[in-house]
């Protein structure tokens, strides 16, 4: 609604959407409106007007005075969102002035708004059969072949070339995402059943580390850790992905039974060194996930030798290993190849400790770039739509 009488003139929210009265485009009001589309909440990522989180803005003079509400007490946000409402408000020409203020969403509000976020849909699992988001789960036969490492920075690089990217920590035992990415100690914000993922590098990042203290060890039993993840894939919003990265812990074992029960759709990413032993043990992980129905489709090498500065490479750990298990994994119908070779790196592994992703801190390391470039390939993977829904029908 818009008064321009008096002092001054105001708009409210209205409608289901978070629309606004436009009636008289030419007000001070209804540009402020327009320019706190561009605000973006750092959480849900999705505009705050959008989020019915402006309830209405009043113009007087040269001060325009923005009603902003919160979707929880102590929202981590708060300080991000109402700088950036105020500088948002403040470019608009004629405001000289911007008082912001804060209240936080009822109870009904905040159901709307989960309610919106999942289009309505009822509490279920986000990627289901009919989802067009990439899920790549990364898996290996055994631990400390840098797995973990591997997600996290593959998640950033492809991030870095402008993809929605989310990984899911689902090493329970061993988890560890957090840590390398450099968000260890971050917890979630919920919003009543919700769960809103921390960021890092632009990276949505959700891990049991973040519900328990890093000291805690994890022993659960299977019916617990199948409820874990599969509150990861229901609870947490991740919005809409364009990849969707899962650290599966090392071996055959209840969680990587779950992933091919609750993601059948993902497409196994097999990590292994050049080692022959290694390789063999890899490729049993990768067997339990075909018995889900889920699809091999390559192999990583990881530490694929130590470069010398005379350009030789020194195989510490054999060579050719990736290679057996690609070529063992291989069928008629279901070729799998080698994707890429990582070669070993003391800057990787520093920036694992430090949690500085090494394709951001040292882009031109051979690792890095082999990365970089295992990102390139994956990103330009198309998404299959055999036996999805279209959404439209023939009459």
């Amino acid at each position: 609604m818009t008064d321009s009488r008096s002092s001054g003139s105001t708009s409210d929210v209205s409608g289901p959407a978070g629309g606004f009265d436009t009636a008289e485009d030419g007000l001070l009001d209804h540009r402020v409106l327009t320019a706190l589309r561009r605000v973006i909440d750092p959480e849900i990522r999705k505009p705050i007007v959008d989020l019915d989180m402006i309830s209405g803005v009043t113009v007087a003079g040269d001060t325009a005075s923005v009603a902003l509400k919160l979707t929880i007490v102590g929202c981590p946000a708060a300080d991000t969102i109402e700088r950036d409402v105020r500088e948002a408000a403040a470019s608009v020409p004629g405001i000289s002035h911007v008082d912001v203020d804060v209240s936080i969403m009822t109870r009904a509000e905040r159901d709307a708004l989960t309610d919106k976020l999942r289009g309505g849909r009822a509490k279920t699992v986000q990627f289901g059969p009919d989802s067009l988001t990439r899920i790549y789960a990364v898996t290996s036969g055994k631990g400390g072949v840098g797995k973990s490492t591997l997600t996290a920075n593959l998640g950033v690089a492809l991030a870095a070339q402008g993809l929605r990217v989310g990984i899911v920590d689902a090493d329970v035992f061993g988890f560890s995402i957090p840590g390398i990415l450099g968000i260890a100690g971050a917890k979630p914000t919920q919003v009543n059943d919700m769960i809103l993922p921390p960021l890092a590098h632009d990276v949505k990042v959700i891990s049991i580390g973040m519900f328990v203290d890093e000291h805690t060890a994890v022993s659960w039993r299977g019916p617990m850790l199948h409820r874990t993840i599969q509150q990861f894939l229901t609870d947490v919003f991740f919005g809409d992905l364009d990849v969707l990265l899962l650290d599966l812990p090392p071996g055959t074992g209840d969680i990587a039974i779950s992933i091919g029960q609750l993601l059948p759709q993902a497409e196994i990413l097999v990590v292994t060194t050049p080692q022959p032993a290694a390789a063999e043990v890899a490729e049993r992980s990768a067997m339990v996930a075909r018995q889900t129905g889920q699809k091999v489709i390559g192999v990583i090498e990881n530490m694929a030798g130590l470069p010398q500065a005379d350009g030789s490479v020194l195989d510490i750990f054999g060579s050719g290993g990736g290679a057996d298990a690609a070529s063992r994994l291989s069928t008629a119908d279901e070729p799998v190849t080698v994707l890429a070779s990582i070669p070993i790196s003391i800057a990787l592994r520093e920036g694992g400790d430090a949690g500085r992703p090494i394709v951001l801190s040292h882009p031109d390391d051979p690792a890095a770039r082999a990365i970089t470039a295992l990102a390139g390939r994956l990103a330009v993977r198309g998404r299959g739509l055999a036996g999805r829904k279209l959404g439209f029908s023939v009459t």
